[in-house]
């Protein structure tokens, strides 16, 4: 019976060392796969942020120009350290950027937005974040590109950066617009 009030504890510390040591090995959150790649977008019916906000609605996804929907919330750290990043998405021709507030209270991400800026055209307010699930999302922040048609070209999950803009945003905008006019 001693000997078992040894082993034990070795044996959970080698399980969780297993376990810790496997994680390292799973795919980032970038990497993550999507069901709804190159699928039509999900119903879905939200209210807008709030009186001063237009909301949308999955016609406007289907309204024949690229959306870039990006799903975000107040406490979200990285949403802050994208947010430079969606302005300059904002400012793109023929692309139009909507937010998703993701499991959020619509009076402090409308704080969020007066300290950060807003980039986007329309916002809807997804409090009890079951939309989202419909979407497929994972965490805070992701960013989804569909093209004018509503399918969805890519899905990226983790902050918009320099790199992440430039080597996988743009090209999939670009790639929306092209697939555009064949459905």
């Amino acid at each position: 019976m001693k000997r078992l009030l040894y082993i034990v504890p070795v044996l959970l510390f080698g399980i969780l060392a297993y376990l810790l040591f496997d994680s390292l090995y799973a795919p980032p959150h970038d990497e993550l796969p999507s069901a709804l790649l190159n699928k039509p977008v999900p119903e879905f019916s939200l209210p807008p942020l709030d009186s001063k906000t237009k909301g949308f609605a999955r016609a406007d996804l289907t309204a024949g120009h690229v959306t870039v929907l990006n799903v975000w919330a107040s406490w979200c750290v990285p949403c802050r350290l994208e947010a430079p990043m969606l302005d300059r998405v904002k400012h793109l021709d023929g692309v139009v950027l909507y937010g998703l507030v993701y499991k959020d209270r619509a009076n402090q991400a409308r704080q969020f937005l007066l300290e950060n800026g807003n980039p986007f055209t329309r916002i809807d307010l997804d409090s009890p974040g079951r939309a989202a699930i419909d979407w497929g999302v994972y965490d805070v922040p992701e960013t989804f590109v569909i093209d004018g048609n509503g399918l969805i070209r890519l899905r990226y999950s983790g902050p918009i950066t320099e790199g992440v803009l430039t080597g996988t945003l743009l090209p999939a905008i670009e790639a929306a617009r092209a697939n555009a006019g064949r459905g």
